[in-house]
C-alpha cells in the first residue's frame, strides 16, 4: 500500500505535457487520479469480493487562456506528448463556442507537497476479511429466528491522487473503511429492513466495532415491528447526529455551493452578512474540518484542504467554492472543488458539513421536552437552493413525554419547512459530537460524491409529517 505506482510512473509525461500545453495557454494543470476501492459482501446465502463504486483510473486537463476555461479527459498520458499536446489544443478550438465558462483567470502558487495518511489495509488479507464477515452473520443469525437475511459489509477505499500544474506538485494518498450490517426481521405480521455501520481510516477498528452492533441491531429490528405513523404537526423535536448532519447538508450545504452563486441560482447569496439562524448556531465545511470519508488533502482543483466557518453566532458568513466559481466571484478557493471522476467536470461540492458543538447535554435537551421525538438515521434528503425550503426524511423517531424517552417508535417521519425557521427554531446544542463516515452526495442527480453525516444533538421546533 502507497502513493500509486502507475501514478508516478506517468510524472515526467505529466509535466513534460503541462510544459508543451503552456507555451500556448496561461495556466495549465492535469490532475491524475487512481482509486481502488473493494467490497466485501456475505450474507447467509453468498459470499462475494467486487470492485467499489469508486473505482477509477484516469487523468484530466485543465486549462485557461484569454477568459475561456476548458477541461479535457483522458485515459493515460504517455507516448509522443508533443502529438497528445497538439491534440488536445485542437479540441478546446472545436469547443470555444461549445461549454466554456467565461472569465476565468486561474492563479498558481508555487508548491510541492506529498500528503500521505497511515493505514493497516496490508494487515488483513482478503481470506481475514471474508472469515470476519462469515462469522458475523452466523452470529446475528443464531441470535433471532426471526432474521430472515444478514449482510455484513466491508467497503474499503485507497485514493492517490496528483496535481501538476506549471508552479505546483502535489500527490496524496489517503483510506477509508466502512463496515455495515444489514438485516431482515420479520416479527408482529411486520417485515422491516435496519442497518448499523462503523467507519474509520482503518481496518482494524473497523473489525473491533463491528461485532458490538449486533445487540443494538436486533433491538432496533425489534421495536421498529411495534412503530407506528406519525400524527402530523408541529413538535419539539431533538435530532440525533445523522438528523443533525442531514439538516446542515440540506439547508445550509446545497444552498452555499457557490457555483450556484454565479448562476443566482441559491437564495444564500442575498444573506451574506446576515443572521440566517439561532445565535448559539455554528456550522463548518471541510475536508480538514475532521476526519472522515470525505476528507483529503486537496481538492481536484490542486487547493489545499479547507476549513470553513459558514455560519458563526447564527450569522451567514460565507459560502464554500471550487476555483473556477471563487476566481469568477472574486473570492479565495475554499478546496471544495470536487469530481464524480476525471470525466466529469469540478463542481463545488460540500465535504463534511456539520453543526460545531454546544454546552448542553443530550439528557438535560430531552427532558426540557414535554412531548415530542427524538429522529434517528438519514434516510434521505431534498432541499430548493432558490427558495430555502427543505425535506428531510428520518428511518424513525422515538416520542419523549414529560421529558423522557418512551418505547414508542414512530417509521418513517418526514421533517419540512423553511431553512431560516428551522434553523432560528434551534434552542439547544448538544456538547457531545459524532460524525459519520458512509454517505455518498449528489448534485441535482447526478454527480455523486463522498460526503459524512454527523454532528451534535439539535433541539429544534420543526413540522413533522
Amino acid at each position: 500500500m502507497g502513493f500509486s505506482e502507475f501514478l508516478n510512473s506517468r510524472r515526467n509525461s505529466i509535466k513534460s505535457l503541462v510544459n508543451e500545453l503552456h507555451k500556448t495557454y496561461d495556466f495549465v494543470s492535469v490532475l491524475g487520479s487512481d482509486i481502488q476501492a473493494k467490497s466485501i459482501r456475505v450474507d447467509k446465502n453468498s459470499s462475494n469480493i467486487g470492485p467499489g463504486l469508486d473505482t477509477e483510473c484516469g487523468f484530466v486537463v485543465k486549462m485557461s487562456s484569454g477568459g475561456v476555461f476548458f477541461e479535457y479527459s483522458l485515459d493515460d498520458i504517455q507516448g509522443d506528448i508533443p502529438q497528445l499536446a497538439e491534440h488536445i489544443r485542437a479540441a478546446f478550438a472545436l469547443n470555444l463556442s461549445g461549454s466554456t465558462i467565461q472569465g476565468v483567470h486561474l492563479p498558481d502558487e508555487p508548491l510541492v507537497q506529498s500528503f500521505c495518511r497511515p493505514n493497516d489495509f496490508a494487515n488483513y488479507t482478503e481470506n481475514q476479511q471474508l472469515d470476519f464477515c462469515r462469522s458475523l452473520v452466523q452470529e446475528v443469525l443464531a441470535k433471532s429466528e426471526q432474521v430472515l437475511n444478514v449482510t455484513a459489509m466491508l467497503s474499503m477505499l485507497e485514493v492517490s491522487k496528483l496535481f501538476i500544474s506549471v508552479n505546483r506538485e502535489l500527490d496524496q494518498n489517503y483510506t477509508w473503511v466502512n463496515g455495515n450490517l444489514l438485516a431482515v426481521y420479520q416479527e408482529n405480521d411486520r417485515t422491516v429492513q435496519v442497518r448499523e455501520g462503523a467507519y474509520d481510516s482503518c481496518l482494524g477498528p473497523v473489525l473491533e466495532k463491528m461485532p458490538a452492533l449486533v445487540k443494538p441491531l436486533l433491538h432496533k429490528a425489534h421495536m421498529l415491528t411495534l412503530a407506528k405513523p406519525i400524527t402530523p404537526g408541529v413538535y419539539d423535536v431533538i435530532t440525533a447526529p445523522s438528523i443533525t448532519g442531514l439538516i446542515a447538508h440540506e439547508a445550509f450545504g446545497h444552498g452555499v455551493e457557490m457555483d450556484q452563486f454565479v448562476k443566482d441560482r441559491a437564495l444564500a447569496k442575498q444573506y451574506v452578512g446576515d443572521y440566517v439562524a439561532s445565535p448559539i448556531c455554528n456550522m463548518k465545511d471541510g475536508a480538514s474540518s475532521t476526519l472522515s470519508v470525505a476528507s483529503y488533502f486537496f481538492d481536484d482543483d490542486g487547493v489545499l484542504a479547507g476549513d470553513t466557518q459558514i455560519i458563526k453566532d447564527g450569522i451567514l458568513v460565507t459560502g464554500i467554492s471550487d476555483l473556477a466559481s471563487a476566481v469568477q466571484l472574486g473570492t479565495a478557493p475554499t478546496g471544495n472543488g470536487r469530481r464524480e471522476s476525471t470525466r466529469h467536470k469540478a463542481y463545488t461540492r460540500m465535504t463534511n458539513t456539520f453543526f460545531e458543538k454546544g454546552t448542553d447535554k443530550l439528557e438535560d435537551m430531552i427532558a426540557s421536552v414535554k412531548h415530542g421525538y427524538m429522529l434517528f438515521e438519514t434516510n434521505n434528503g431534498m432541499e430548493d437552493p432558490k427558495n430555502w425550503a427543505i425535506q428531510c426524511v428520518a428511518e424513525y423517531g422515538i416520542e419523549i413525554v414529560d421529558g423522557k424517552l418512551t418505547d414508542n417508535y414512530v417509521s418513517p417521519v418526514l421533517m419540512s419547512g423553511y431553512v431560516p425557521d428551522l434553523l432560528k427554531s434551534i434552542s439547544m446544542i448538544s456538547d457531545d459530537f459524532r460524525i459519520e463516515g458512509a454517505g455518498m452526495c449528489g448534485k441535482g442527480y447526478k454527480e455523486w460524491v463522498r460526503v459524512s453525516d454527523g454532528g451534535p444533538a439539535l433541539k429544534v421546533k420543526v413540522k413533522l409529517g
